[in-house]
């Protein structure tokens, strides 16, 4: 049993905490938070993307009527969902003015180490009218299983590593179209490489060496392997969990096949067709790793064609000495994607054209994205860009490039080469 003196000095040492010591916090861009519905705000994303401080953020916005707790905290070790209420009841007695007040915001951070703590939550913000924000790591809190305990009562709100304007904002700079130009794009240039080395996840960007970095992102992958896939979903074969991990991880922005992957480790140790899909599935479950489908009305081939594997984090890419840029760029453009929202599909056909985005039904010009337009490449993007094109009947699409800026009309198309950075303030 945990006291109300213990749970009182928990309240109090947090406040302090995070009013004393907690400074500098970048404000995480695009949130899709609400306050105005009866519902849980679910935060939820890979560890160490930035969750606690999205807390600590709404704490100092809300301060004075605002309750933090972290349910990692050792003193709250074995609390049951019966003892939750003496956390509200805690707080009303430390602060009695704000009992009657309808904007109390309540923020509980891995809150999936209480177990079955849904139900108090439904009745926190249906019966209590308290605002609360909830955080966890997506191996345990996800859209997949908390809907069906919530039951419609939580708002989902993925969160991600820095984006690479997140990461810009980072290092005091403000993305806008007066960078674009002379010195500063030049800086965008460096900036853009580091990213793509080393990703943003906030730790390894706020870290001052490349060996911390390094080791940093060393560490995560352990965290995440054993934590987020092994002991989550109770994986036992540990060498075809390391084989598609490595699979994946290395090429990344590239189509996957589960009888490839078969054919190819069958008789290295045991497996079956079943269990790399299921493993499959537990990456994209744990959100390491996402996918895109093929564009087409048919559900039967889009589940019959490849999925695109995409990662969270274009640092916990896998490093050989033929590392492709051009993927790794590809995989910012599809985090930028997907944290605005957008339904990504791929084209595939004679050539391949990398985005078809979709919004609010809405079907936008299709997406190529490559390192630089080279006479080698040249032909296959244009075609791949063409063919999507005339499929959606648009009359305009986008190849997004490093820093390359043109534009070509063939076959009707008019096709505009345009540099990420470019591309990016376009789109926000």
């Amino acid at each position: 049993m945990i006291s109300k003196e213990t749970i009182k000095e928990i309240i109090k040492s947090n406040e302090q905490f995070i009013n004393n010591q907690i400074s500098k916090i970048l404000p995480r861009q695009g949130l899709p938070i609400t306050t105005r519905l009866k519902k849980v705000n679910v935060i939820y994303g890979v560890r160490r993307s930035g969750k606690t401080f999205v807390l600590y953020e709404l704490f100092k916005q809300n301060k004075g009527r605002a309750l933090y707790i972290d349910f990692e905290d050792e003193r709250l070790n074995g609390i049951a969902i019966s003892e939750l209420d003496k956390i509200r009841e805690s707080f009303f007695e430390l602060y009695p003015h704000l009992l009657y007040k309808k904007d109390v915001i309540f923020l509980f951070d891995e809150i999936q180490n209480v177990l079955e703590w849904e139900r108090y939550a439904r009745r926190l913000v249906e019966r209590e009218a308290i605002t609360l924000y909830v955080a966890g790591s997506s191996s345990k809190i996800n859209p997949q299983n908390i809907s069906s305990s919530l039951r419609g009562r939580e708002w989902a709100v993925p969160l991600f590593p820095f984006s690479f304007r997140e990461f810009l904002m980072a290092q005091g700079i403000v993305l806008d179209k007066s960078i674009l130009y002379g010195k500063e794009k030049m800086m965008l240039s460096r900036y853009l490489l580091e990213y793509l080395k080393y990703g943003g996840f906030p730790e390894v960007v706020f870290a001052k060496s490349d060996f911390d970095k390094q080791k940093i992102l060393y560490q995560y992958l352990n965290a995440m392997f054993f934590k987020d896939l092994v002991e989550q979903f109770n994986i036992n074969n540990l060498n075809l969990l390391e084989a598609l991990r490595e699979n994946l991880f290395a090429n990344f922005s590239s189509k996957f096949s589960g009888l490839a992957f078969y054919k190819q480790f069958k008789g290295r140790f045991p497996l079956s067709k079943s269990s790399i899909f299921t493993y499959y599935r537990a990456f994209i479950q744990s959100m390491l790793t996402f996918e895109t489908r093929v564009f087409s009305p048919s559900s039967y081939r889009r589940l019959r064609n490849p999925a695109k594997v995409y990662l969270v984090d274009i640092g916990i890419a896998s490093r050989t000495k033929s590392f492709d840029w051009g993927r790794a760029l590809e995989n910012i453009v599809f985090l930028e994607l997907i944290r605005n929202g957008y339904e990504i599909y791929y084209n595939a056909a004679e050539y391949e054209c990398d985005f078809i985005i979709k919004k609010s039904g809405r079907i936008f010009e299709p997406l190529q994205v490559t390192w630089e337009i080279t006479d080698e490449n040249r032909g296959r993007e244009y075609n791949g860009l063409i063919e999507a094109c005339k499929m959606l009947k648009k009359k305009k699409g986008f190849i997004i490039t490093k820093d390359q800026e043109f534009e070509e009309e063939l076959n009707g198309i008019k096709i505009k080469t345009i540099p990420f950075v470019k591309w990016l303030i376009m789109t926000n």
